[in-house]
């Protein structure tokens, strides 16, 4: 059984100018998969509060690698590490392409150990994170300097020295991001265009020429009048208005699923569509407010977050079926991310119940 580092977890909260090589923030180098060639990866991590950022490196090569954007959680009772590539940034090939590593993006699971002698290790698994089949087993050995250059750096290097500062970590986390321009609106409305009417040829009247009348003989019988009867009234259709989301929410049933935990810093929720893709759109509402709506669900993650600290004691996160898509009823999968533990429910809602799960915060 390898040996937890939590000594050296206490050291770093005694000691403000503890070294980066005691922290789970810094650079990370091994491989990840099974089989004869695993993936070569370097990992960036970045600890705030009880979130990860950072960047992984699937490469073959300096000239030959996929790149992506890290996101995760670090529990730092049990030293749970939770990771996954969140968003890919770039992709560089050689004269081959690359089809593995780094074509799937992964979801980790690893323990943060320190068996002696400063080394410490990532030890885990890996699973794809969209359908969440095993890719192998996973190894990562903490190194001092990295082969791949970006913004994080500089965090890593003055970590211990204020670039840990949350806001600051936050900014950097945005730095790949394309910031999208602002549509301009003229506020001067554009001038009227007038244009000239083409001239009218004027043309003589043609001469009326008069025909002789035939008179015409009276009846003899006289024309009975058609009786007045009043018009038929077309029956009156009234039509129901559909329900609104809200009126859908007050009105259907709650069905507890499950009741999970609020630990950390921030509640992290992914939700998928269960089984076949067919249409399934849900709103969401917390503690009786709607936060979410028209969320269609795919084999894509639609990512919702929650601040712990906005949130009660106890709350109640509710999922509303908008429709019941073409194959009733409307289902969920969903993984919920608490203080870097993964949880996962499957959400099933109708027309007369809606999934409801609790988020309970522990003493």
């Amino acid at each position: 059984m390898k040996i937890r580092c939590f000594f050296l977890l206490a050291a770093l909260l005694l000691f403000g100018t503890a070294t980066k090589a005691q922290m789970i923030t810094g650079v990370w180098k091994g491989k990840v998969g099974s089989g004869l060639k695993p993936a070569k990866l370097e990992l960036k991590l970045i600890q705030r509060g009880d979130s990860l950022f950072g960047t992984s490196y699937y490469y073959e090569s300096p000239n030959n690698y996929r790149r992506y954007a890290v996101k995760g959680y670090f529990n730092n009772q049990t030293n749970e590490v939770v990771w996954w590539d969140d968003e890919l940034i770039e992709a560089k090939t050689g004269r081959i392409a690359i089809t593995s590593p780094g074509a799937v993006p992964l979801l980790m699971e690893a323990d943060f150990n320190c068996p002696g002698g400063g080394v410490m290790m990532l030890d885990g698994k890996a699973v794809t994170k969209e359908e969440q089949k095993k890719k192998g087993d996973l190894h990562l050995d903490k190194v001092d300097q990295p082969q791949f250059n970006d913004e994080w750096d500089f965090v890593i290097d003055n970590y211990t020295v204020g670039a840990n500062d949350p806001y600051f970590i936050d900014s950097v986390a945005t730095i790949h991001k394309v910031t999208k321009q602002p549509e301009v609106i003229a506020v001067t409305p554009p001038p009227t265009v007038v244009t000239e009417q083409p001239k009218r040829e004027e043309t003589k009247p043609e001469p009326v020429i008069l025909q002789p009348q035939t008179t015409i003989p009276k009846e003899t019988n006289p024309v009975t009048k058609k009786e007045n009867k009043p018009p038929v009234k077309e029956p009156t259709v009234v039509t129901s208005k559909p329900p609104t989301i809200t009126e859908k929410f007050i009105e259907r049933k709650k069905v507890l699923t499950t009741e999970l935990p609020l630990l950390g810093d921030t509640i992290e929720i992914h939700f998928y569509d269960n089984a076949e893709i067919d249409g399934d759109s849900i709103s969401l509402f917390m503690n009786n407010r709607l936060v979410f709506e028209h969320v269609k669900l795919s084999d894509k993650p639609h990512v919702v977050k929650f601040a712990v600290k906005e949130l009660s004691e106890s709350n109640e996160l509710v999922m509303v079926a908008e429709n019941l898509g073409a194959i009733p009823p409307n289902t969920s999968y969903m993984i919920a991310y608490v203080n870097g533990v993964r949880y996962t429910a499957n959400l099933e809602s109708t027309e007369n119940s809606s999934a409801m799960i609790k988020f309970v915060k522990k003493e």
